[in-house]
């Protein structure tokens, strides 16, 4: 699948040091990647509707990360998914009378327009799920001969024996160590986010669909000795962070909506098609409300990116906007936030416009040690708002540095990913 154009991001003097993250199951702070290699698994979009602040939220705080790792001197490899056939995707297809390929094709590349609007760095690895189904069925076949899978009967339109596959979660001890809740709230969230915990013939109400048989009127696929159909939706990211990263790789990233049951599944299906490995860190990004409600497509409460921009948002302001609130709290999308952004971003474009300015190793080292600290850049914008109003009260002062105002733009756009 092809990803949207990559940002320039530009050389700076010096570099970052090791980046900490919080991770999620233990809420300690560990290093988000201790090698000189970073890896990381974003999960992507299902395109049935189109991008709004919540995900703008995930994808720009994930964005940092990849931005630190590289100011760091790490090699990066970011890898993510577009799950382009799901339940969600055809019911709107079929509400609209549009194919699910075609609604599928014009909100990838709406997305695709927003990432690049956004200065989102794309990841390198970048997979439908319609495309990673060879690799599924095998994973899934695999998982099946290992006695850590098994078939559900359900019957076609024919009256034929067809079969659904489920994973055991008795095979795998490490279930539950990525959200760690009790078992009351993990069943109520199956039944909430996608799961069927009332499906009769499992062994476990909680145990996930790996490979769902083909049914009348819905799109399928060869699944070799699983019989036709499509792929369940943890085993997608699972594999295609597999072929993507290797086993194990250092971060698994999403909105904090998907640590149960997304990232407990996926985890779980990884360990065992790779004995014992998965994500060594997980990491979430909070929930971004409107009018005191979560935005969701199901309530429909969305500030749609595409929407800010038509209306003649500057991309940069939206995206300062999202950097104004910690990547991991859950905040609420306002109009007044908005106006602060603009504000902002008028207020740094005015500091480096001219040929001097004051000198910027403080600046820069403080945005860095910010992002080095669990990625706070409301503390990093804040080092920059700083150096920016000293910048601008200085005027014509004969001590300001020649080029200090190229180099702040050059951080600027680096390590947070604003274009001034």
């Amino acid at each position: 699948m092809l990803t949207w154009p990559a940002p320039q991001i530009p050389a700076l003097p010096g570099h970052g040091g090791p980046v900490q993250v919080r991770d999620s199951s233990t809420g300690e702070l560990v290093v988000a990647a201790p090698g000189s290699r970073a890896s990381l698994y974003v999960c992507g979009i299902t395109p049935y509707d189109a991008t709004h602040l919540g995900h703008a939220a995930t994808y720009i705080g994930f964005d940092l990360l990849v931005r630190a790792w590289l100011d760091a001197g790490q090699t990066v490899v970011y890898a993510s998914n577009v799950t382009d056939v799901d339940d969600p995707l055809l019911e709107r297809a079929d509400a609209t009378g549009m194919d699910w390929r075609d609604l599928a094709a014009d909100q990838t590349a709406l997305f695709a327009a927003d990432m690049t609007a956004l200065g989102v760095i794309p990841p390198d690895v970048y997979t439908g799920a319609v495309e990673a189904i060879p690799a599924v069925v095998g994973a899934v076949e695999s998982l099946v001969a290992d006695g850590a899978a098994y078939r559900v009967g359900t019957p076609d339109a024919s009256g034929a024996g067809t079969d659904d596959v489920y994973a055991d979660l008795a095979a795998d001890p490490g279930f539950g160590l990525v959200a760690r809740l009790g078992r009351d709230e993990m069943l109520a969230l199956s039944a909430e986010r996608g799961g069927d915990p009332d499906r009769p013939g499992k062994r476990d109400p909680l145990d996930p669909l790996l490979w769902r048989a083909a049914r009348d009127g819905e799109p399928a696929w060869d699944g070799g000795t699983l019989g036709a159909g499509r792929p369940g939706w943890h085993i997608e990211c699972a594999v295609i962070a597999r072929d993507g990263l290797g086993l194990p790789f250092d971060v698994q990233g999403g909105g904090s909506d998907l640590r149960f049951p997304h990232h407990e599944m996926s985890t779980s299906h990884a360990r065992l098609l790779d004995d014992g490995a998965g994500a060594a860190t997980h990491v979430h990004t909070g929930m971004v409300a409107l009018h005191g409600e979560k935005m969701s497509k199901s309530l429909g409460n969305l500030v749609l990116v595409s929407r800010l921009l038509d209306a003649g948002e500057d991309p940069m302001a939206v995206r300062l906007a999202v950097l104004a609130h910690h990547y991991a709290a859950d905040w609420e999308w306002t109009d007044a936030g908005l106006a602060q952004a603009r504000e902002r971003l008028e207020l740094w474009r005015a500091a480096v416009s001219g040929n001097g300015a004051p000198d910027t190793a403080a600046m820069l080292a403080g945005a860095r040690a910010a992002l080095a600290a669990d990625l706070d850049a409301p503390a990093a914008l804040r080092v920059v708002d700083d150096w920016a109003r000293a910048s601008v009260a200085a005027g014509g002062r004969d001590d300001l540095v020649e080029g200090a105002p190229g180099v702040a733009a050059r951080a600027v756009n680096a390590l947070l990913g604003v274009r001034l």
